[in-house]
This record gives C-alpha cells, structure tokens and sequence, in this order.
C-alpha cells in the first residue's frame, strides 16, 4: 500500500465499535483526504455532530488525532492508529484502535470503504 494518495477521496462508514453501539440508520461516515502520506478530514453521524481528524499515513499504518462535538453535548477527542486491509472486492477497511482523551482505556472500531 505504497500509494502516496491511496485514501484521498474515499468514503468509510463504521460497522462496529467497542466504545458504543453503531446506529444501522445512522452510522458514522468518515471522508478521508491524502496528500503525500498526510492525512485529514472530517466525520459525523451515530453519537457524533461534527468531527475533524488530521494525521499521517505509512504503508499500511495511519495515526490521528481527532476531535468531535457530540449530538448529547459537549466534544470528545484522542489518537488513534488503523491498520488498512484489502477486502475481496477491492474496497479498503480500516481496523483501528484508538483512545479518548482522559481515559486510556483501548477501543476498536472496524470501518468500510462505502
């Protein structure tokens, strides 16, 4: 996964998450920018309003920071690293492990490429 661009433009949604229940009619949607192996964008659905992440991305590696107001009030924000895998039909998912700020209690979340 050497592509200096290869998350530029791509749409992911989240399918399951160990830090609160994935809403099926409204589940997060991440869109991702990439230029030269820099990493940004933005997310929002489920428990979230607004988010913003901005990072880096090695081979296979990304790492984050993000931040995000929360439909229930108040914001929430932490690090996180995904590993990037390949699917059979050649969509991307993204398995990653990540903490909120305050709390170091580790959480996953598997997204796909919509």
């Amino acid at each position: 996964m050497s592509d200096s661009n290869l998350l530029n433009g791509r749409t992911f949604i989240m399918i399951s998450s160990t830090a609160s229940e994935v809403s099926a009619d409204d589940p997060t949607r991440f869109v991702y920018e990439e230029e030269d192996g820099l990493i940004w964008g933005g997310y929002g659905g489920d428990t979230v309003t607004h988010g913003r992440f901005v990072g880096t991305r090695e081979a296979d590696r990304v790492e984050i920071t993000y931040v995000h107001a929360l439909k229930a009030g108040g914001r929430a924000g932490g690090r996180s690293s995904s590993r990037i895998e390949s699917l059979p039909d050649g969509r991307l998912r993204l398995i990653e492990e990540f903490t909120f700020d305050g709390d170091d209690t580790p959480q996953v979340s598997v997204c796909e490429e919509a």
